[in-house]
């Protein structure tokens, strides 16, 4: 089983880029106005992702739990050095959980198309690893879906 730390130093990482990005001069403001853009607040982005149907930003200890769960399935799922598409896979499939609560069916292909099961490991590409990966979806990253 291979260590998560990655994902812990990324996201620290990306912390202190935006601190120190948020850290400026005083003179090199963009004019308000016509053209010029400004981040959403973090109220907006939760706003979207909820109407999106998508759960709130996972912890970081949710996200590892949920990259280690993929692990215990098959080391293969989640590549090194790919775990935000991984955790973004996985929060899109929480978007299919919502819309489809009733069909598991439908939600296994969903999470195998979804997780590139059949193209890029067609040997366990069955219900039993798309039922296991939809379950580690729904119980780290969207628990109230």
């Amino acid at each position: 089983m291979r260590t998560r730390t990655t994902a812990a130093t990324a996201l620290v990482a990306a912390s202190l880029l935006a601190a120190l990005t948020a850290c400026g001069g005083g003179n090199d403001e963009k004019p308000a106005g016509k053209g010029a853009a400004s981040a959403p607040s973090e109220a907006e982005r939760e706003a979207a992702r909820e109407a999106a149907g998508l759960p709130p930003e996972p912890s970081a200890t949710a996200r590892y739990a949920f990259l280690e769960a993929l692990d215990d399935i098959d080391e293969r799922i989640s590549k090194p050095g790919t775990d935000e598409r991984t955790v973004d896979r996985g929060l899109n499939q929480c978007g299919s959980i919502k819309s489809f609560p009733d069909d598991r069916d439908k939600l296994v292909e969903l999470t195998l198309d979804r997780f590139t099961i059949p193209t890029r490991l067609p040997d366990i590409n069955n219900a039993d690893t798309g039922g296991k990966i939809l379950d580690a979806v729904h119980h780290h990253l969207c628990p109230d879906f």
